[in-house]
């Protein structure tokens, strides 16, 4: 119906959405384990300062299973490095002595301050998102704009050389634009 140009056109904003949703997915799914490795964190502390033995006081953080290898992390201090801190802070606690409990409310104090921050910070590039989509949702205004004045502006995207070029240059630099803006509003990723 519209040839190759409208071909790529889906293509290009197919893959884009596709992707996004996947990363929206992985994302949520990591951020709700997190949650539940926190809680479970704030249970132990509680648990353990009810006075229940450790080894009957950790088997609660054996229930979320750790993130597959490889894929992304939405934040430093995911769920599997909250799992190793906990795990370190029983070892240390069961050499040293200390009070298990304190170390593990600290743990958990620390990563929902990183939480609250990187909270703020996503709050922050809310704005620079928003302008970019803006700025990606403009050529339809354009379209818009020039079956108002009377022009069939898709025909000539879709059916000339020269408006075919320019359609396909406009996708590749919308795409990019968006890659580009979510990259920079993205949260600081990887394990720390």
């Amino acid at each position: 119906m519209g040839g190759p140009v409208a071909t790529v056109a889906v293509a290009g904003y197919g893959a884009l959405g596709v992707r996004s949703v996947r990363r929206r997915r992985t994302v949520r799914h990591a951020v709700l384990a997190r949650r539940r490795r926190l809680d479970q964190l704030c249970a132990l502390a509680a648990d353990l300062r009810a006075g229940l033995p450790v080894p009957v006081a950790a088997e609660g953080l054996a229930d979320v299973a750790p993130t597959r290898p490889g894929a992304p992390t939405t934040h430093p201090g995911g769920a599997d490095r909250l799992a190793r801190l906990a795990q370190a802070a029983m070892r240390l606690a069961d050499r040293t002595g200390a009070p298990l409990a304190e170390l593990v409310e600290r743990i958990e104090a620390d990563a929902r301050a990183t939480d609250r921050g990187l909270a703020a910070a996503a709050a922050q590039a809310a704005g620079a998102r928003a302008t970019a989509w803006l700025l990606a949702a403009l050529p339809l205004g354009g379209i818009g704009l020039g079956y108002g004045i009377g022009v069939d502006p898709v025909a000539v995207l879709l059916h000339t050389p020269v408006g075919g070029g320019c359609a396909i240059t406009a996708i590749v630099l919308q795409i990019a634009g968006l890659l580009w803006a979510e990259r920079l509003g993205a949260a600081p990723a990887g394990e720390s």
